[in-house]
């Protein structure tokens, strides 16, 4: 069942962000894209919304005014410009506050916590229909959101702000992306977290111990708060 979103922002630009960044999260389908609250509620009235992203600042009623007069209303995460609100944001039961620009790696995260709580699973990358392309990511690499076949991953290893994604070609792509957000792409594609700064796929590990895995002849340690969760997981692959 996919997780029914709709958009409202007086702004196409920001409208155009959060609809480019659903259509890489896997359950998800835009009902509606409205650049105000009035047109919002025609959609609700006619249609089911499980989520909304609502701006704050629009013309005729502003977003806060608009969630506080629905009767039942959906879910919602607050997009805005401004932190002004974010307080009454929280008081009318928000999931989130993204502030704009919203980048995709935040965008990650807010949907993720709202899939948890509307129950369903977390949000993935959208993959293809065609066997060649059946998983991917999008990845951005030097300001461009560049497709990474998910076969190719070898490891990632945390570099601060950054991550490296080290791919099995022997290339190695920097990404402006904390491996948190990668975790939550990738945890339901056969990858393991093993460390604080690095996560692995399972496919590509060759051998293990208690204090590391092995990939080849590289060996990546296993950190103290991830062992068990490691053994237990690579003891039921």
């Amino acid at each position: 069942m996919k997780l029914k979103c709709l958009l409202v922002d007086d702004e196409p630009p920001a409208l155009k962000v959060l609809a480019h960044h659903l259509s890489n999260i896997n359950g998800t389908e835009i009902i509606g894209q409205c650049k105000n609250a009035l047109e919002a509620l025609d959609v609700l009235n006619t249609k089911p919304v499980d989520l909304i992203f609502l701006d704050i600042k629009m013309p005729k009623i502003l977003g806060t005014d608009f969630l506080r007069n629905l009767s039942h209303p959906p879910k919602v995460i607050f997009v805005s410009a401004y932190r002004d609100y974010a307080l009454e944001s929280y008081e009318l039961d928000a999931i989130d506050y993204l502030m704009k620009p919203v980048s995709f790696e935040r965008f990650v995260k807010a949907i993720s916590k709202a899939k948890r709580l509307i129950g369903q699973d977390i949000a993935m990358p959208r993959s293809d229909a065609h066997p060649q392309e059946e998983n991917f990511i999008y990845l951005r690499v030097d300001k461009k959101m560049q497709k990474v076949l998910v076969h190719e991953i070898v490891y990632i290893e945390s570099w601060k702000d950054y991550i490296k994604v080290f791919l099995d070609n022997g290339k190695n792509l920097l990404v402006k992306q904390s491996i948190s957000a990668t975790e939550n792409m990738l945890s339901e594609r056969k990858f393991l977290r093993v460390h604080r700064s690095y996560m692995v796929s399972i496919q590509k590990i060759t051998g293990y111990s208690y204090l590391s895995v092995l990939i080849d002849k590289m060996e990546i340690p296993i950190g103290r708060l991830y062992k068990q969760s490691v053994l237990d997981a690579l003891k039921n692959t």
